[in-house]
């Protein structure tokens, strides 16, 4: 790992480095999986989709949404409740809501970004302050949104797990319940696949089972500390 720095900005301070490693790839790519495995027992990893659901369940939030968008945004009235007792914000029928609304996404990226910005930041620099030894950065848009969450500029190295889009769409429709086709959809909004994979500095192939991720991803780990 390279030499400690001195204390800055970000929360670094004298003591063994923290390496930061940023994960790029597709929806239903694997990214969550492969931010695990570089993270192992000893690192950590900041899920920055975590942060936003803790932010939707917010008092605050979940009032501004029913206010702005009604009780569509809710989770069915036989779900279970959430913890203070009310209809808990269902997040795939927000998405539904604001998707195709630019406007409405806007407001709502406005409302959760700068919560979640603030948490990954202070988690940062929290894990520097620790001398946690990897920090895995799991953050949807990390290369679309840098100038807004800053999150990429701390970054040491960044990782790309690629998986075809067949695959992809596959476990989207499986395990998320998405119809076929809504993965491309999405990501004709974002930063194209081959140019985030142009900006990686390792490429792990997430076609096959979950020993074969892990021994893909031990290889890149430790492609990246140079062992």
């Amino acid at each position: 790992a390279p030499d400690s720095p001195p204390s800055d900005p970000h929360g670094r301070s004298n003591g063994p480095r923290t390496l930061v490693i940023g994960g790029l790839g597709g929806i239903a790519s694997g990214k969550s999986a492969v931010a695990r495995l570089l993270a192992g027992p000893d690192g950590e990893v900041l899920d920055a989709d975590r942060n936003a659901h803790a932010a939707l369940e917010s008092p605050a939030l979940r009032e501004k949404l029913v206010e702005h968008f009604g009780e569509a945004v809710l989770a069915p009235p036989d779900a279970p409740p959430n913890a203070r007792g009310e209809r808990p914000v269902d997040r795939a029928a927000l998405a539904r809501v604001v998707f195709d609304r630019p406007e409405a996404r806007k407001l709502l990226e406005g409302w959760i970004h700068p919560v979640v910005r603030a948490r990954l930041t202070e988690s940062l620099a929290d894990a520097h302050r620790r001398h946690v030894p990897r920090v895995v950065l799991d953050v949807p848009l990390l290369l679309e949104n840098a100038d807004e969450h800053g999150l990429l500029e701390p970054c040491d190295f960044l990782v790309f797990a690629e998986t075809p889009a067949e695959a992809r769409d596959a476990r989207a429709v499986r395990d998320r319940g998405w119809t076929v086709g809504e993965v491309a959809r999405r990501e004709a909004t974002q930063m194209p696949q081959e140019a985030k994979r142009a900006r990686a500095d390792v490429v792990i192939d997430n076609d096959g089972d979950l020993e074969a991720l892990a021994a893909a991803t031990h290889r890149a780990l430790q492609t990246l500390l140079g062992s």
